[in-house]
């Protein structure tokens, strides 16, 4: 299998599966016992906030380390309460959409952010944010289908100037491209692990310091009282490790997903009408979101699926129905066009040989179609 579905999901790095190891046998100990066992587990984790801060250009103090980005979602719009106002943009992860829409349903005022037909968010769409300022705005920093990387800076000066706070999902930013939560200046940011190399099960929300959060989880004190549980901590020792591997193997990593997907671009342009989305926009290296008019993406998943490609039709988190993306709705493209879309998010593995093969195999099922 030739796997091209990068945004879903990593392969767990060898460098990081024996960091977990021990922590999987040998070190069992509870975090928050007194003896030596409960100590030595307690550095670890204390470790892995420095190794995830570092990464990101943030305190490691205000980390909380979570179950994934979805929870890290969850708990970043669990800040709000029922008097307060919440703003999303049209292209979040389902784990935002919907928990605004439950939100709403307990009260909240939920109201949208348009982007354009580049995936971006305008400077008219944030002047009408401001216009009428909501308590918080929670926008992606970028795109798990587009790619599309939206300037938070920009966007969170104009906000904080309005005494608007900021969310931005960075699930699929980390490790592919610069961060620092300090210079971006929003008050929270959601991460995951198992999307830069690291395990499943583990993510992170960082905030601002003062910044009121109201707990998902109660009844323990770990993680400074924000989310009660015996920590997991082969998986948050795997996401530290692998936050260290991506710091220091950033510009490596980038330079070569980047010559990848400028390979398959070029490559998919000799498809007769192939549209790729937000192709002029800044975007992920490793991210490419095409569609071919006449093809159903789904079709074409599981065609690819049988040759021992895979690839994705859109987001892991929301796929599975025959709808378009609402991804692409929001960017105006044709409904028809739009469920012609496949996803293909290359990762350190895959070569320039297999992008060949990739091409001759896709134009043979399209000119089948």
């Amino acid at each position: 299998m030739i796997y091209f579905d990068h945004n879903a999901t990593t392969p767990l790095d060898e460098r990081v599966l024996e960091a977990m190891m021990p922590f999987l046998s040998t070190f069992y100990g509870n975090p928050s016992s007194l003896y030596r066992q409960g100590r030595l587990t307690r550095s670890a984790i204390d470790n892995a906030r420095e190794q995830v801060a570092a990464l990101i250009d943030a305190p490691a103090s205000q980390i909380i380390f979570t179950s994934g980005g979805t929870e890290a979602n969850n708990l970043a719009l669990a800040t709000l309460t029922t008097h307060d106002r919440l703003a999303i943009s049209t292209t979040e992860h389902p784990s935002i959409i919907e928990s605004a829409v439950s939100l709403q349903k307990q009260g909240i005022k939920l109201s949208h952010i348009n982007i354009d037909n580049h995936g971006l968010i305008t400077k008219d769409e944030l002047d009408k944010v401001t216009n009428d300022p909501p308590s918080l705005a929670s926008i992606m920093f970028a795109n798990n289908e587009t790619g599309v990387i939206q300037d938070i800076a920009t966007i969170t000066q104009q906000l904080r100037a309005n005494d608007v706070k900021v969310h931005t999902d960075a699930v699929q930013a980390l490790g592919k491209i610069p961060i620092s939560f300090k210079q971006l200046a929003v008050h929270l940011m959601s991460l995951s692990s198992h999307k830069i190399y690291g395990p499943k099960g583990c993510g992170a929300l960082v905030y601002e310091k003062g910044l009121k959060i109201n707990p998902l989880l109660i009844g323990g004190g770990q993680e400074h009282g924000f989310r009660a549980g015996t920590e997991n901590v082969a998986a948050i020792v795997g996401f530290g490790k692998a936050a260290e591997l991506a710091k220091f193997e950033l510009i490596e990593r980038s330079t070569k997903l980047l010559a990848l997907r400028s390979q398959l671009e070029v490559a998919l342009k000799t498809i007769p009408n192939i549209s790729i989305f937000a192709d002029e926009s800044e975007r992920l290296p490793n991210t490419i979101l095409c569609g071919i008019p006449q093809v159903d993406g789904e079709m074409l998943l599981m065609k690819l699926d049988k040759k021992g490609y895979a690839v994705s039709s859109g987001s892991a988190c929301a796929s599975g129905g025959n709808e378009p993306s609402p991804v692409l709705i929001a960017m105006g493209i044709e409904p028809t066009l739009a469920k012609s879309a496949i996803r293909i998010s290359l990762g350190l593995s895959n070569t320039q040989n297999e992008i060949t093969n990739f091409i001759l195999q896709l134009k043979t099922l399209v000119y089948q179609a």
